[in-house]
């Protein structure tokens, strides 16, 4: 059977389970009826677009036949881990050597030294208490941040394409053109970033987060070909294997769900205050705990760190930690995940501040004391909850290599089974479609799921 027929019944057997779904025929119905939410999701759609025509859109000066599918310098990505999961994030525009090659990856750098500095620096911690002008503030810093940011990875990127294939320059690698590429290389960026900024004021969705997520999902039918084009390069069972292999990424992607949505929920008493005729309080509340509430940061950190042994080129240190299939690279990168959950939950998660909160609205837990008995009871529980929650973070970032090593997928591909792809584009959906949800709930329209609302979001 020819591979690009079997992808081929692939996508058309998702188009038709999807248009055989009644609920989801009816709500793309019911969507369509609300005139706002049609305009958001169709602005959207547009500017996405516009964001993938960008992606192919060639530095001026630089040979794109030179970077096309099958060269040297298109498998020499797909063997570099880091340089691969770049091309991932971007959509491939890296690869291509596109105006948008840098993405929104120097914009996620500056927002997490900002969002560091918020810890460290009491400037930034003032900002971040001022309220809606804080967080103003806050976006001009990171994007003065980021163009800092692009100015350094803009000739570091010309410099390894250089490297990589010299040929490709048109004009040579002179100063003037390391110049010109940059600015054009910081434009893209600040750019995509606008495109962020406008989805998330008139769209639907976070901005930022759709760009890496429609970036991730480019990739996912060029990852099944080669993964189609490996199989049938054997003699037997590829169709069979093919099959597990899709079976095995709808599996993962339900267990990262339910990681995603997993909470505890701590239950809050309101004490009850009578104002002339009217009552207030006297209700029961839930505070929702994440289960993962470091969400996808701990690989991210993880993962950086992971690079640093590649600096120590030609030593026996270096060699245990090149391949990414390794067992040393992956109990690290396991132990660093875990690590960085507790350490990134402890960062966002502030206990003595949900007490004092609590405290202030008249709030208390059932059975707990108020003040530093409360601080330590939601502590606890954090604690408990977050040490399933970072080995599961754990066994998802070491997924990839599991199977590459094991079952033999082609590395693409097996960035889709885990890491930061799968939790980046599992979390954006949800949210994604959280709001969605929202709008048809306010019209009185059923939500998403049967039974009307996404469980476990809040």
């Amino acid at each position: 059977m020819n591979q690009y027929l079997v992808v081929g019944i692939v996508f058309i057997v998702v188009i038709a389970l999807l248009a055989t779904n009644k609920k989801l025929v009816e709500t793309l119905k019911n969507i369509y009826k609300i005139e706002e939410l049609r305009k958001r999701v169709l602005y959207t759609i547009g500017l996405l677009l516009v964001y993938r025509l960008g992606s192919f859109v060639v530095i001026p000066g630089i040979n794109p036949n030179a970077l096309g599918e099958g060269s040297a310098y298109a498998s020499q990505l797909e063997g570099n881990g880091l340089l691969g999961l770049l091309n991932v994030f971007s959509g491939g525009a890296f690869g291509n050597a596109a105006i948008f090659a840098l993405g929104v990856m120097p914009y996620i750098t500056a927002s997490i030294i900002i969002q560091l500095m918020g810890m460290m620096i009491p400037y930034f911690q003032k900002m971040q208490k001022e309220g809606e002008s804080g967080r103003r503030k806050m976006n001009q810093w990171t994007r003065f941040l980021t163009i800092i940011v692009l100015i350094i990875q803009g000739p570091a990127y010309i410099a390894n394409l250089y490297h990589q294939v010299p040929g490709a320059f048109v004009y040579g690698n002179s100063f003037g053109f390391v110049a010109y590429a940059t600015t054009i290389l910081i434009a893209g960026t600040m750019f995509i970033m606008w495109l962020g900024e406008k989805i998330t004021d008139k769209g639907i969705g976070n901005g930022i987060s759709l760009i890496i997520m429609i970036g991730i999902v480019a990739r996912l039918p060029h990852a099944l070909l080669a993964e189609v084009n490996a199989r049938f390069q054997t003699a037997t069972g590829s169709a069979i294997m093919l099959i597990l292999e899709l079976i095995l990424l709808f599996l993962v992607f339900m267990a990262t769900i339910a990681l995603v949505q997993a909470v505890r929920k701590v239950p809050v008493q309101y004490a009850k205050r009578i104002v002339g005729n009217k009552q207030y309080g006297g209700v029961r509340q839930y505070i929702p705990l994440k289960m993962n509430a470091a969400n996808v940061m701990p690989i991210i950190f993880a993962q950086a760190l992971m690079f640093i042994p590649a600096l120590f080129s030609g030593t026996a240190f270096a060699a245990a930690f090149s391949s990414m299939t390794g067992f040393w690279y992956n109990f690290t990168l396991a132990v660093l995940v875990i690590a960085f959950t507790y350490f990134y939950t402890a960062i966002i998660i502030n206990p003595q501040m949900m007490a004092d909160d609590m405290k202030r609205n008249g709030g208390f837990i059932p059975g707990v004391k108020p003040g530093k008995q409360t601080v330590n009871y939601i502590d606890t529980i954090m604690t408990r909850i977050t040490l399933p929650g970072s080995f599961f973070l754990a066994i998802v970032a070491i997924l990839p290599a599991l199977a590459m090593k094991f079952l033999g997928i082609q590395q693409s591909f097996a960035y889709f089974y885990g890491g930061t792809s799968l939790l980046i584009m599992v979390g954006v959906v949800l949210d994604t479609l959280k709001q969605i949800e929202s709008y048809l709930l306010m019209r009185h329209y059923d939500g998403l799921m049967k039974t009307g609302r996404i469980q476990g979001r809040h």
